[in-house]
């Protein structure tokens, strides 16, 4: 986004706060929206809000999003209750309604506003450092789904349609590349010719939903480790954070979108691909972690497809940076030249790595079921 400063004070005024308005201070370090911690005093004590601007460029529905949030948000804090969760403020978002009780703001420009209550304590970190961190937020991501097995009501709003939809994203990277509107084709021609030999693979997983094997889930669709806070203190995993694309889709597509951020100790932009690797053992704390939670409702085909969820989305990846590229850089926040590029190569050598480690991760995938 790059219209002027907003007056974060009078934005603020908006939402249903308690105390002083003290500060507001840029936060984080996402690709899509704008965010801001603010602090209040409240009576002489501190506390903090996560105040979000949502990028409506990108999420054109953000009415249907922000239902999508309400309702899961909602129905979390219930369930972590009637579970008698002595902190469920911690372990699930709590939305801040405004002064009219709507779930958002719209300001005077037509940009969209939200207020999180700001989970003190915890922190999202960028790059796994450990097994057993992959585990904690493997876990996480697992027990946010069970949580949502139950959802009432009617399927949620598909906040932006087609999101893991590898065929289509084959297709919008082929009138990418056919267009070739900022000429940059020619500077990415053996990772164009990569995609392309590996367009067979595009429908594996949903080859499986529509044979009845895969059930259609609530799903996160972002499942970064930044994504899930983990306790400063005890490294635990203790709340799934950026529900925007949170809507219908394949409990695979979390599993695996968990193997392409997670199983690498190299950063998702890495320009030295020699530091591009999946790490077997952050891949087998991740199968560990996510079947303590999602194992008693996934289906034995979601289970065996583990493997084959981690390499389909690092592949749909790649080919979504690629088109990005190729039309300019108009979805991700670049940094630097060819930023989308070097996020392409990336992705590549993770896929070429997971290739190699396959027989072995389907080893890991059949030893979890005997683990304590």
């Amino acid at each position: 986004m790059t219209s002027p400063q907003p007056d974060l004070r009078s934005i603020a005024a908006a939402f249903r706060l308690c105390g002083d308005f003290v500060a507001a201070v840029p936060y984080g370090s996402g690709h899509i929206n704008d965010t801001y911690a603010l602090s209040y005093n409240q009576g002489g004590t501190p506390v903090r809000y996560l105040l979000q601007r949502v990028n409506h460029t990108i999420f054109k529905d953000v009415p249907g999003l922000m239902d999508n949030i309400q309702r899961v948000c909602a129905h979390a804090q219930a369930r972590l209750a009637a579970a008698g969760c002595p902190d469920a403020s911690r372990r699930a978002l709590t939305l801040i309604p405004t002064v009219d009780g709507a779930a958002f703001h719209r300001d005077d420009r037509g940009n969209y506003w939200r207020v999180y209550v700001f989970i003190e304590h915890a922190t999202g970190h960028n790059i796994v450092q450990s097994p057993a961190q992959a585990y904690e937020a493997a876990r996480a991501f697992g027990a946010f789904q069970k949580l949502l097995v139950d959802l009432p009501g009617e399927r949620l709003n598909e906040t932006i349609p087609n999101f893991h939809h590898t065929p289509r994203r084959y297709e919008a990277f082929e009138a990418a590349l056919a267009a070739d509107t900022h000429n940059r084709a020619v500077a990415a021609r053996a990772e164009i010719d990569w995609i392309l030999a590996r367009r067979d693979r595009a429908s594996a997983l949903l080859d499986l939903n529509r044979r009845g094997l895969v059930p259609e889930r609530i799903t996160h669709n972002d499942t970064k480790l930044n994504n899930v806070l983990l306790d400063d203190a005890t490294g635990e995993a203790i709340c799934v954070i950026d529900l925007d694309t949170l809507m219908p889709g394949l409990a695979l597509y979390d599993f695996g979108d968990l193997v392409r951020t997670s199983t690498s100790p190299a950063a998702e932009d890495e320009r030295d691909l020699g530091k591009v690797t999946m790490q077997l053992p952050m891949f087998d704390a991740l199968v560990r972690g996510y079947l303590a939670t999602a194992g008693d409702f996934l289906t034995p085909a979601e289970i065996a497809n583990l493997p084959t969820a981690g390499m389909i989305l690092t592949l749909t990846l790649a080919v979504r940076f690629m088109t990005d590229f190729l039309q300019g850089d108009t979805y991700y926040k670049i940094h630097r030249p060819n930023h989308n590029l070097d996020r392409t190569r990336t992705q590549i050598a993770l896929v070429d790595s997971i290739d190699a480690q396959r027989e072995a991760m389907d080893d890991c995938v059949r030893k979890a079921g005997t683990r304590p």
